[in-house]
Protein backbone atom coordinates (compact mmCIF):
# COMPACT_ATOMS: atom_id res chain seq x y z
CA UNK A 1 0.00 0.00 0.00
CA UNK A 2 1.19 2.91 -1.25
CA UNK A 3 -0.35 5.67 0.74
CA UNK A 4 0.27 6.47 4.39
CA UNK A 5 -1.79 8.63 6.18
CA UNK A 6 -1.10 12.22 7.40
CA UNK A 7 0.10 11.36 10.73
CA UNK A 8 2.32 8.26 9.67
CA UNK A 9 3.71 10.30 6.92
CA UNK A 10 4.82 13.83 8.93
CA UNK A 11 5.81 11.86 12.28
CA UNK A 12 8.83 13.64 13.48
CA UNK A 13 12.41 12.17 13.06
CA UNK A 14 14.22 14.46 15.56
CA UNK A 15 13.44 16.53 18.44
CA UNK A 16 13.37 20.06 16.73
CA UNK A 17 10.77 18.11 14.76
CA UNK A 18 8.18 17.74 17.81
CA UNK A 19 5.48 20.32 18.32
CA UNK A 20 4.34 22.18 21.53
CA UNK A 21 6.68 19.36 23.77
CA UNK A 22 10.40 21.95 23.43
CA UNK A 23 10.64 21.94 27.36
CA UNK A 24 11.08 17.90 27.15
CA UNK A 25 12.95 18.02 23.84
CA UNK A 26 15.52 20.24 25.22
CA UNK A 27 16.13 18.43 28.67
CA UNK A 28 16.53 15.40 26.71
CA UNK A 29 18.64 16.58 24.42
CA UNK A 30 20.45 18.37 26.91
CA UNK A 31 21.32 14.77 29.16
CA UNK A 32 22.11 13.18 25.70
CA UNK A 33 25.41 15.89 25.62
CA UNK A 34 26.12 15.79 29.18
CA UNK A 35 26.21 11.91 29.73
CA UNK A 36 23.31 12.13 32.05
CA UNK A 37 21.47 9.18 30.42
CA UNK A 38 19.26 7.84 33.31
CA UNK A 39 17.75 4.07 33.41
CA UNK A 40 13.82 4.30 33.09
CA UNK A 41 11.96 7.41 31.78
CA UNK A 42 8.10 7.92 32.22
CA UNK A 43 6.57 10.11 29.41
CA UNK A 44 2.83 11.14 30.53
CA UNK A 45 0.43 13.25 29.10
CA UNK A 46 -2.95 13.56 26.65
CA UNK A 47 -3.01 11.38 23.24
CA UNK A 48 -1.72 12.57 20.16
CA UNK A 49 0.63 14.99 21.32
CA UNK A 50 3.69 13.28 20.71
CA UNK A 51 5.08 10.60 23.34
CA UNK A 52 5.92 7.38 21.59
CA UNK A 53 7.54 9.50 18.74
CA UNK A 54 9.62 11.70 21.39
CA UNK A 55 10.12 7.70 22.82
CA UNK A 56 11.29 6.80 19.19
CA UNK A 57 13.71 9.77 18.66
CA UNK A 58 15.15 9.58 21.76
CA UNK A 59 15.67 5.71 21.26
CA UNK A 60 16.95 6.31 18.22
CA UNK A 61 19.48 8.87 18.91
CA UNK A 62 21.00 6.38 22.28
CA UNK A 63 21.87 4.13 19.32
CA UNK A 64 22.85 6.33 16.56
CA UNK A 65 26.55 5.54 15.05
CA UNK A 66 26.70 9.11 13.84
CA UNK A 67 24.80 11.76 15.66
CA UNK A 68 24.64 14.91 15.21
CA UNK A 69 24.71 17.01 18.59
CA UNK A 70 21.44 16.14 20.42
CA UNK A 71 19.77 13.93 17.40
CA UNK A 72 20.19 11.10 15.41
CA UNK A 73 21.64 11.68 12.00
CA UNK A 74 18.82 8.96 10.42
CA UNK A 75 21.27 7.75 8.00
CA UNK A 76 23.64 4.87 9.58
CA UNK A 77 22.88 1.78 9.58
CA UNK A 78 21.62 1.60 13.67
CA UNK A 79 18.98 4.19 12.37
CA UNK A 80 17.89 2.61 9.23
CA UNK A 81 17.60 -0.86 10.77
CA UNK A 82 15.51 0.93 13.43
CA UNK A 83 13.01 2.77 10.98
CA UNK A 84 12.67 -0.40 9.25
CA UNK A 85 11.88 -1.91 12.39
CA UNK A 86 14.77 -4.52 12.23
CA UNK A 87 16.54 -2.95 15.27
CA UNK A 88 16.98 -5.84 18.18
CA UNK A 89 18.33 -3.13 20.91
CA UNK A 90 15.27 -1.00 20.43
CA UNK A 91 12.23 -3.15 21.66
CA UNK A 92 8.46 -1.75 21.44
CA UNK A 93 5.64 -3.43 23.33
CA UNK A 94 2.54 -2.68 23.81
CA UNK A 95 1.50 -2.62 27.43
CA UNK A 96 -2.08 -3.50 26.36
CA UNK A 97 -1.98 -6.66 25.16
CA UNK A 98 0.99 -7.94 26.80
CA UNK A 99 -0.17 -7.05 30.11
CA UNK A 100 0.01 -10.12 32.12
CA UNK A 101 2.64 -11.53 34.35
CA UNK A 102 3.75 -14.36 31.78
CA UNK A 103 5.38 -11.53 29.42
CA UNK A 104 6.66 -9.04 31.84
CA UNK A 105 8.79 -12.53 33.22
CA UNK A 106 9.74 -13.11 29.79
CA UNK A 107 11.04 -9.33 29.42
CA UNK A 108 13.06 -10.18 32.48
CA UNK A 109 14.78 -12.62 31.17
CA UNK A 110 15.85 -10.73 27.50
CA UNK A 111 16.72 -7.96 30.14
CA UNK A 112 19.55 -9.51 31.23
CA UNK A 113 21.57 -9.96 27.27
CA UNK A 114 23.42 -7.21 26.70
CA UNK A 115 23.02 -5.14 23.33
CA UNK A 116 23.80 -6.66 20.10
CA UNK A 117 24.93 -3.91 17.76
CA UNK A 118 24.10 -0.59 19.80
CA UNK A 119 25.15 1.03 22.63
CA UNK A 120 21.71 0.59 24.70
CA UNK A 121 19.10 -1.87 25.03
CA UNK A 122 15.92 -0.03 24.91
CA UNK A 123 12.25 -1.04 25.75
CA UNK A 124 9.72 1.29 24.90
CA UNK A 125 6.30 0.17 26.21
CA UNK A 126 3.19 2.14 25.38
CA UNK A 127 0.17 2.10 27.29
CA UNK A 128 2.17 1.13 30.09
CA UNK A 129 -0.90 1.90 32.64
CA UNK A 130 -2.72 -0.86 31.15
CA UNK A 131 -0.62 -3.84 32.88
CA UNK A 132 -1.82 -5.59 35.85
CA UNK A 133 -1.00 -4.97 39.38
CA UNK A 134 1.46 -8.60 39.37
CA UNK A 135 2.82 -7.17 36.44
CA UNK A 136 4.16 -4.20 37.69
CA UNK A 137 5.55 -5.42 40.75
CA UNK A 138 7.08 -8.31 38.64
CA UNK A 139 8.99 -5.58 37.09
CA UNK A 140 9.29 -3.38 40.11
CA UNK A 141 13.34 -4.92 40.91
CA UNK A 142 14.32 -5.33 37.38
CA UNK A 143 13.51 -1.46 37.13
CA UNK A 144 15.07 -0.47 40.22
CA UNK A 145 18.15 -2.06 39.49
CA UNK A 146 18.41 -2.86 35.47
CA UNK A 147 21.63 -4.29 34.03
CA UNK A 148 24.21 -1.46 32.60
CA UNK A 149 23.28 0.07 29.20
CA UNK A 150 19.59 -0.76 29.56
CA UNK A 151 16.74 1.93 29.15
CA UNK A 152 12.81 1.87 30.13
CA UNK A 153 10.87 4.08 28.20
CA UNK A 154 7.25 3.75 29.48
CA UNK A 155 4.64 5.74 27.73
CA UNK A 156 1.01 6.47 29.46
CA UNK A 157 -2.43 8.50 28.89
CA UNK A 158 -3.10 7.51 32.55
CA UNK A 159 -0.64 8.03 34.80
CA UNK A 160 -2.54 7.90 38.06
CA UNK A 161 -3.08 4.30 36.98
CA UNK A 162 0.41 3.47 37.35
CA UNK A 163 1.61 2.79 40.49
CA UNK A 164 3.61 5.14 42.39
CA UNK A 165 6.42 2.43 43.50
CA UNK A 166 6.68 2.34 39.38
CA UNK A 167 6.59 6.05 39.04
CA UNK A 168 9.57 7.05 42.18
CA UNK A 169 11.27 4.23 39.93
CA UNK A 170 11.44 6.82 36.57
CA UNK A 171 11.91 10.34 35.29
CA UNK A 172 9.00 11.15 34.82
CA UNK A 173 7.89 13.93 31.89
CA UNK A 174 5.04 15.91 31.24
CA UNK A 175 3.56 16.31 27.59
CA UNK A 176 1.45 19.19 27.40
CA UNK A 177 -2.16 20.01 24.98
CA UNK A 178 -0.47 21.27 22.18
CA UNK A 179 -2.19 24.74 21.32
CA UNK A 180 -4.04 25.65 18.79
CA UNK A 181 -1.87 27.93 16.75
CA UNK A 182 0.86 25.57 16.98
CA UNK A 183 -1.47 23.14 15.32
CA UNK A 184 -3.07 25.45 12.73
CA UNK A 185 0.69 26.21 11.98
CA UNK A 186 1.91 22.77 11.55
CA UNK A 187 -1.29 21.80 8.98
CA UNK A 188 -0.70 24.83 7.12
CA UNK A 189 2.60 23.39 6.46
CA UNK A 190 2.02 20.02 5.71
CA UNK A 191 -1.02 21.19 3.41
CA UNK A 192 1.55 23.87 1.07
CA UNK A 193 3.62 20.91 1.14
CA UNK A 194 0.95 18.71 -0.29
CA UNK A 195 -0.30 21.31 -2.80
CA UNK A 196 -3.12 21.59 -1.16
CA UNK A 197 -5.41 25.05 -0.79
CA UNK A 198 -6.83 25.72 2.80
CA UNK A 199 -8.01 28.52 4.05
CA UNK A 200 -7.15 29.94 7.96
CA UNK A 201 -11.39 29.31 8.90
CA UNK A 202 -10.56 25.98 7.66
CA UNK A 203 -7.37 24.89 9.24
CA UNK A 204 -9.10 26.94 12.64
CA UNK A 205 -11.79 24.23 12.59
CA UNK A 206 -9.81 21.19 12.32
CA UNK A 207 -7.73 22.42 14.68
CA UNK A 208 -10.40 23.30 17.39
CA UNK A 209 -11.84 20.16 16.49
CA UNK A 210 -9.19 18.24 17.49
CA UNK A 211 -8.79 19.76 21.29
CA UNK A 212 -4.75 19.79 21.40
CA UNK A 213 -4.14 16.46 19.93
CA UNK A 214 -1.97 16.78 16.92
CA UNK A 215 -2.37 13.25 15.75
CA UNK A 216 -6.46 14.02 15.69
CA UNK A 217 -5.97 17.17 13.99
CA UNK A 218 -3.92 15.26 11.04
CA UNK A 219 -6.75 12.36 10.78
CA UNK A 220 -9.27 15.13 10.59
CA UNK A 221 -7.17 16.73 7.72
CA UNK A 222 -7.33 13.33 5.91
CA UNK A 223 -10.86 12.97 6.14
CA UNK A 224 -11.17 16.66 5.11
CA UNK A 225 -9.06 16.42 2.15
CA UNK A 226 -11.11 13.37 1.15
CA UNK A 227 -14.43 15.26 1.10
CA UNK A 228 -13.25 18.60 -0.52
CA UNK A 229 -10.78 17.48 -2.59
CA UNK A 230 -7.53 19.46 -3.25
CA UNK A 231 -9.33 22.57 -2.65
CA UNK A 232 -10.44 22.93 0.90
CA UNK A 233 -13.69 25.72 1.92
CA UNK A 234 -14.83 26.48 5.30
CA UNK A 235 -18.42 25.73 4.77
CA UNK A 236 -17.69 22.49 3.14
CA UNK A 237 -15.30 21.63 5.84
CA UNK A 238 -18.45 22.47 8.77
CA UNK A 239 -20.92 20.57 6.87
CA UNK A 240 -18.56 17.66 6.77
CA UNK A 241 -17.77 17.75 10.43
CA UNK A 242 -21.72 18.25 10.90
CA UNK A 243 -20.09 21.78 13.43
CA UNK A 244 -22.47 24.47 14.57
CA UNK A 245 -22.05 27.82 13.00
CA UNK A 246 -20.57 30.83 14.55
CA UNK A 247 -22.54 32.82 13.22
CA UNK A 248 -25.74 31.48 15.33
CA UNK A 249 -24.17 32.62 18.32
CA UNK A 250 -23.53 36.19 17.09
CA UNK A 251 -27.30 36.42 16.17
CA UNK A 252 -28.30 35.14 19.95
CA UNK A 253 -26.34 38.18 21.44
CA UNK A 254 -27.73 40.49 19.25
CA UNK A 255 -30.80 39.41 19.60
CA UNK A 256 -30.22 39.98 23.68
CA UNK A 257 -29.27 43.30 22.77
CA UNK A 258 -32.46 44.25 20.49
CA UNK A 259 -35.11 41.81 22.29
CA UNK A 260 -36.17 39.66 19.42
CA UNK A 261 -37.76 36.94 21.15
CA UNK A 262 -38.60 35.23 17.95
CA UNK A 263 -35.25 34.71 17.41
CA UNK A 264 -35.15 31.96 19.80
CA UNK A 265 -38.18 29.81 18.13
CA UNK A 266 -35.79 30.44 14.88
CA UNK A 267 -33.19 29.47 16.10
CA UNK A 268 -34.15 26.22 18.08
CA UNK A 269 -35.62 24.92 14.65
CA UNK A 270 -32.99 25.73 12.75
CA UNK A 271 -30.57 23.50 15.37
CA UNK A 272 -33.17 21.08 14.62
CA UNK A 273 -33.21 20.61 10.97
CA UNK A 274 -29.93 20.72 10.91
CA UNK A 275 -29.49 17.57 13.34
CA UNK A 276 -27.15 19.92 15.76
CA UNK A 277 -26.64 18.39 18.93
CA UNK A 278 -28.59 20.94 21.33
CA UNK A 279 -25.91 20.00 24.49
CA UNK A 280 -23.28 20.78 21.75
CA UNK A 281 -24.99 23.96 20.87
CA UNK A 282 -25.01 25.07 24.52
CA UNK A 283 -21.49 24.11 25.15
CA UNK A 284 -21.05 26.88 22.07
CA UNK A 285 -23.04 29.03 23.67
CA UNK A 286 -21.19 29.38 26.41
CA UNK A 287 -17.60 29.78 24.98
CA UNK A 288 -19.04 32.33 22.50
CA UNK A 289 -20.38 34.46 26.06
CA UNK A 290 -16.37 33.64 27.55
CA UNK A 291 -15.03 35.01 24.43
CA UNK A 292 -17.36 37.97 24.85
CA UNK A 293 -16.34 38.35 28.72
CA UNK A 294 -13.14 38.28 27.58
CA UNK A 295 -13.49 41.28 25.17
CA UNK A 296 -15.52 43.17 28.02
CA UNK A 297 -12.44 42.85 30.20
CA UNK A 298 -9.61 43.55 28.59
CA UNK A 299 -10.64 44.97 24.95
CA UNK A 300 -8.64 42.72 23.13
CA UNK A 301 -9.15 38.94 21.36
CA UNK A 302 -5.86 37.63 22.61
CA UNK A 303 -7.10 34.73 24.58
CA UNK A 304 -10.17 34.10 22.10
CA UNK A 305 -9.56 30.24 19.54
CA UNK A 306 -11.25 31.59 16.18
CA UNK A 307 -10.21 32.56 13.58
CA UNK A 308 -9.23 36.66 12.64
CA UNK A 309 -12.43 37.18 10.88
CA UNK A 310 -14.85 35.81 14.50
CA UNK A 311 -12.31 37.36 16.94
CA UNK A 312 -12.79 40.99 15.12
CA UNK A 313 -16.01 40.27 15.26
CA UNK A 314 -16.48 39.73 19.24
CA UNK A 315 -14.31 43.23 19.63
CA UNK A 316 -17.53 45.24 18.82
CA UNK A 317 -19.42 43.85 21.87
CA UNK A 318 -16.55 45.44 24.07
CA UNK A 319 -18.79 48.56 25.30
CA UNK A 320 -22.63 46.84 24.72
CA UNK A 321 -22.03 44.56 27.48
CA UNK A 322 -21.04 44.82 31.23
CA UNK A 323 -19.10 42.59 33.43
CA UNK A 324 -22.18 41.78 35.30
CA UNK A 325 -24.34 41.25 32.56
CA UNK A 326 -22.07 38.57 31.16
CA UNK A 327 -21.51 36.97 34.59
CA UNK A 328 -25.50 36.56 34.73
CA UNK A 329 -25.70 35.12 31.36
CA UNK A 330 -23.18 32.68 31.80
CA UNK A 331 -24.39 31.41 35.03
CA UNK A 332 -27.86 31.10 33.72
CA UNK A 333 -26.55 29.01 30.77
CA UNK A 334 -24.45 26.75 33.37
CA UNK A 335 -27.72 26.02 35.30
CA UNK A 336 -29.56 25.21 31.68
CA UNK A 337 -26.75 23.31 30.75
CA UNK A 338 -26.65 21.04 33.92
CA UNK A 339 -31.08 20.80 33.66
CA UNK A 340 -30.68 20.26 29.44
CA UNK A 341 -28.85 16.67 30.57
CA UNK A 342 -32.05 15.53 32.45
CA UNK A 343 -35.05 16.96 30.69
CA UNK A 344 -37.27 14.62 27.80
CA UNK A 345 -37.60 17.35 25.44
CA UNK A 346 -34.42 19.06 25.05
CA UNK A 347 -35.82 21.53 22.34
CA UNK A 348 -38.57 22.91 24.23
CA UNK A 349 -35.97 23.47 26.68
CA UNK A 350 -33.59 25.85 24.83
CA UNK A 351 -36.77 27.97 23.59
CA UNK A 352 -37.64 28.99 26.63
CA UNK A 353 -33.93 28.98 28.24
CA UNK A 354 -33.61 31.32 24.76
CA UNK A 355 -36.34 33.35 25.69
CA UNK A 356 -35.52 33.91 28.90
CA UNK A 357 -31.50 34.71 28.03
CA UNK A 358 -33.50 37.52 25.66
CA UNK A 359 -36.07 38.67 28.27
CA UNK A 360 -32.70 39.66 31.29
CA UNK A 361 -32.64 43.11 31.54
CA UNK A 362 -29.43 45.07 31.45
CA UNK A 363 -27.73 44.87 35.83
CA UNK A 364 -28.05 49.18 35.39
CA UNK A 365 -31.69 49.42 34.36
CA UNK A 366 -32.72 49.49 38.33
CA UNK A 367 -29.92 52.06 39.51
CA UNK A 368 -31.04 54.09 36.74
CA UNK A 369 -34.56 53.82 36.99
CA UNK A 370 -33.99 54.95 40.38
CA UNK A 371 -32.18 58.20 39.44
CA UNK A 372 -34.77 58.90 37.29
CA UNK A 373 -36.86 59.20 39.90
CA UNK A 374 -35.31 60.72 42.20
CA UNK A 375 -34.35 63.64 39.39
CA UNK A 376 -38.03 63.48 38.75
CA UNK A 377 -39.79 63.96 42.50
CA UNK A 378 -40.24 67.88 43.28
CA UNK A 379 -39.48 66.97 47.42
CA UNK A 380 -36.13 65.36 46.44
CA UNK A 381 -34.68 68.15 43.86
CA UNK A 382 -34.90 70.51 47.09
CA UNK A 383 -33.43 68.55 49.33
CA UNK A 384 -30.75 68.10 46.49
CA UNK A 385 -30.57 71.80 46.43
CA UNK A 386 -30.26 72.21 49.84
CA UNK A 387 -27.00 69.09 50.32
CA UNK A 388 -25.31 71.30 47.38
CA UNK A 389 -25.80 74.42 49.95
CA UNK A 390 -24.37 72.81 52.59
CA UNK A 391 -21.52 70.98 50.48
CA UNK A 392 -20.25 74.55 48.96
CA UNK A 393 -20.01 76.06 53.05
CA UNK A 394 -17.92 73.16 53.69
CA UNK A 395 -15.61 73.48 50.32
CA UNK A 396 -12.84 75.20 52.44
CA UNK A 397 -13.24 71.83 54.80
CA UNK A 398 -12.72 69.34 52.12
CA UNK A 399 -10.05 71.19 50.41
CA UNK A 400 -7.95 71.05 53.55
CA UNK A 401 -8.21 66.91 53.98
CA UNK A 402 -7.08 65.65 50.21
CA UNK A 403 -8.24 62.26 51.25
CA UNK A 404 -11.82 63.74 51.97
CA UNK A 405 -11.47 64.92 48.70
CA UNK A 406 -10.10 61.34 47.03
CA UNK A 407 -13.23 59.71 48.60
CA UNK A 408 -16.03 61.92 47.22
CA UNK A 409 -14.74 61.58 43.45
CA UNK A 410 -15.22 58.05 43.85
CA UNK A 411 -19.03 58.28 45.55
CA UNK A 412 -21.88 57.63 43.76
CA UNK A 413 -24.20 59.51 45.16
CA UNK A 414 -22.46 62.86 46.59
CA UNK A 415 -23.03 63.55 50.68
CA UNK A 416 -20.22 65.65 51.99
CA UNK A 417 -20.71 64.71 55.79
CA UNK A 418 -23.07 63.01 58.23
CA UNK A 419 -25.16 65.81 58.87
CA UNK A 420 -25.99 66.49 54.90
CA UNK A 421 -27.36 62.57 54.95
CA UNK A 422 -29.68 63.77 57.81
CA UNK A 423 -30.81 66.40 55.73
CA UNK A 424 -30.57 64.66 52.57
CA UNK A 425 -32.50 61.17 54.24
CA UNK A 426 -34.16 61.14 50.58
CA UNK A 427 -31.66 60.21 48.98
CA UNK A 428 -31.07 57.19 50.99
CA UNK A 429 -34.16 56.19 50.75
CA UNK A 430 -34.70 57.00 46.98
CA UNK A 431 -31.52 54.52 46.29
CA UNK A 432 -31.95 52.11 48.49
CA UNK A 433 -32.87 49.26 46.15
CA UNK A 434 -29.59 50.04 44.58
CA UNK A 435 -27.96 49.03 47.94
CA UNK A 436 -30.02 46.24 48.63
CA UNK A 437 -29.11 45.12 45.19
CA UNK A 438 -25.41 45.34 45.47
CA UNK A 439 -25.89 43.48 49.09
CA UNK A 440 -27.61 40.49 46.94
CA UNK A 441 -25.02 39.94 44.63
CA UNK A 442 -21.91 40.45 46.86
CA UNK A 443 -23.78 38.00 49.60
CA UNK A 444 -26.62 36.29 48.32
CA UNK A 445 -27.88 35.26 51.83
CA UNK A 446 -27.41 38.68 53.64
CA UNK A 447 -29.50 39.67 50.42
CA UNK A 448 -32.46 37.28 51.31
CA UNK A 449 -32.39 38.57 54.74
CA UNK A 450 -32.40 42.18 53.37
CA UNK A 451 -34.69 42.10 50.36
CA UNK A 452 -37.69 43.69 51.85
CA UNK A 453 -36.47 45.65 54.18
CA UNK A 454 -35.99 50.05 53.70
CA UNK A 455 -34.56 52.81 55.68
CA UNK A 456 -36.97 54.69 58.82
CA UNK A 457 -34.95 57.43 59.96
CA UNK A 458 -31.01 58.99 60.50
CA UNK A 459 -30.08 60.06 64.03
CA UNK A 460 -26.83 60.77 65.26
CA UNK A 461 -25.16 58.60 62.92
CA UNK A 462 -27.34 55.65 63.44
CA UNK A 463 -29.73 54.32 60.42
CA UNK A 464 -32.75 52.64 61.61
CA UNK A 465 -33.58 49.93 59.32
CA UNK A 466 -36.90 47.88 59.45
CA UNK A 467 -36.62 44.31 58.36
CA UNK A 468 -39.14 41.95 57.45
CA UNK A 469 -38.83 40.11 60.63
CA UNK A 470 -37.01 39.47 64.13
CA UNK A 471 -35.41 35.96 62.78
CA UNK A 472 -34.08 38.76 60.43
CA UNK A 473 -32.83 40.75 62.67
CA UNK A 474 -30.44 37.98 65.24
CA UNK A 475 -29.13 36.23 62.03
CA UNK A 476 -27.90 40.07 60.73
CA UNK A 477 -26.92 41.14 64.23
CA UNK A 478 -24.97 38.01 64.68
CA UNK A 479 -22.93 37.69 62.18
CA UNK A 480 -19.89 40.20 61.80
CA UNK A 481 -19.32 39.50 58.22
CA UNK A 482 -22.68 40.66 57.45
CA UNK A 483 -22.17 43.57 59.50
CA UNK A 484 -18.85 44.18 57.62
CA UNK A 485 -20.23 43.95 54.09
CA UNK A 486 -23.69 46.31 55.07
CA UNK A 487 -20.99 48.93 55.96
CA UNK A 488 -18.41 48.70 53.25
CA UNK A 489 -21.15 48.49 50.63
CA UNK A 490 -22.55 51.51 52.27
CA UNK A 491 -19.51 53.41 52.28
CA UNK A 492 -19.05 53.16 48.62
CA UNK A 493 -22.85 53.75 47.41
CA UNK A 494 -23.37 56.90 49.91
CA UNK A 495 -19.49 57.51 50.82
CA UNK A 496 -19.87 57.45 54.69
CA UNK A 497 -19.58 54.40 57.37
CA UNK A 498 -22.84 54.32 59.90
CA UNK A 499 -24.19 52.23 62.47
CA UNK A 500 -27.15 50.32 61.85
CA UNK A 501 -30.09 50.00 64.30
CA UNK A 502 -32.58 46.80 62.93
CA UNK A 503 -36.17 47.34 63.43
CA UNK A 504 -38.50 44.21 62.87
CA UNK A 505 -41.80 45.06 60.37
CA UNK A 506 -43.69 42.40 62.15
CA UNK A 507 -47.13 44.10 63.44
CA UNK A 508 -49.66 43.08 66.26
CA UNK A 509 -52.47 40.55 65.11
CA UNK A 510 -55.88 42.39 64.85
CA UNK A 511 -57.47 40.71 67.59
CA UNK A 512 -55.05 42.49 70.20
CA UNK A 513 -56.39 45.78 69.04
CA UNK A 514 -58.93 47.28 70.91
CA UNK A 515 -61.68 48.43 68.63
CA UNK A 516 -61.55 52.04 67.62
CA UNK A 517 -57.67 52.24 68.75
CA UNK A 518 -54.62 53.43 67.14
CA UNK A 519 -52.59 50.45 66.34
CA UNK A 520 -49.72 51.12 69.04
CA UNK A 521 -46.10 51.86 67.20
CA UNK A 522 -43.66 49.14 66.87
CA UNK A 523 -41.00 49.09 68.77
CA UNK A 524 -41.25 52.70 69.55
CA UNK A 525 -41.51 53.29 65.95
CA UNK A 526 -44.66 55.74 64.75
CA UNK A 527 -46.33 54.07 61.84
CA UNK A 528 -44.82 55.17 58.27
CA UNK A 529 -47.00 55.87 55.29
CA UNK A 530 -46.59 54.34 52.12
CA UNK A 531 -45.08 57.49 50.66
CA UNK A 532 -42.75 57.90 52.44
CA UNK A 533 -41.22 54.43 52.51
CA UNK A 534 -41.20 53.63 49.50
CA UNK A 535 -39.76 56.58 46.40
CA UNK A 536 -41.99 54.30 43.75
CA UNK A 537 -45.10 55.30 45.42
CA UNK A 538 -43.76 58.77 46.09
CA UNK A 539 -43.10 59.21 42.39
CA UNK A 540 -46.70 58.11 41.90
CA UNK A 541 -48.45 60.30 44.03
CA UNK A 542 -46.37 63.53 43.27
CA UNK A 543 -46.13 63.12 39.66
CA UNK A 544 -49.09 61.44 38.62
CA UNK A 545 -51.42 62.39 40.67
CA UNK A 546 -52.13 59.45 42.48
CA UNK A 547 -53.58 59.50 46.16
CA UNK A 548 -53.05 56.62 48.96
CA UNK A 549 -56.51 54.91 49.51
CA UNK A 550 -56.31 53.13 53.26
CA UNK A 551 -59.13 50.92 54.70
CA UNK A 552 -61.04 53.50 56.80
CA UNK A 553 -61.77 52.22 60.69
CA UNK A 554 -64.68 50.35 61.63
Amino acid sequence: MSYLVTARKWRPQFFDEVVGQEHISTTLKNAIKNDRIAHAYIFAGPRGVGKTTTARIFAKRLNCLSPEGGEPCNKCDMCKAYNGSQSLDIIEIDGASNRRIEEIRTLRESVKYAPTRGEYKIYIIDEVHMLTTESFNALLKTLEEPPEKTVFIFATTDVHKVPLTIISRCQRFDFRRIELNAIVDTLDKIAKNEKIEIDETSLTIIAKKADGALRDAQSLFDQVISFCGNKVESVEVSRMLNLIDDEIYFEISQSILSKEYQKAFEISQRIYDNGWNYIDFLNGLIEHFRNIMTVVIRNDYALIEAPSLIREKYLTYSDKFSEGDVLRILNFLNKVQYELKSTQDQKLKIEVSLCHLIGLEKTSTISELLTNIGKQSPSDSASKKKAVSKSSSASDLIQEKPEEKERSSKRAITLETTQSLENDFSAISSNWNLFVERINTEKFTLGSHMINSFPLNLENGILKISVESKDDIDIISNNNSYIDCLKENFNDLFGTRLNFNFISKEVPTIHNISPGKTPPPINNVAPISLEEENPIVKAIINELGGKEIRKSDN
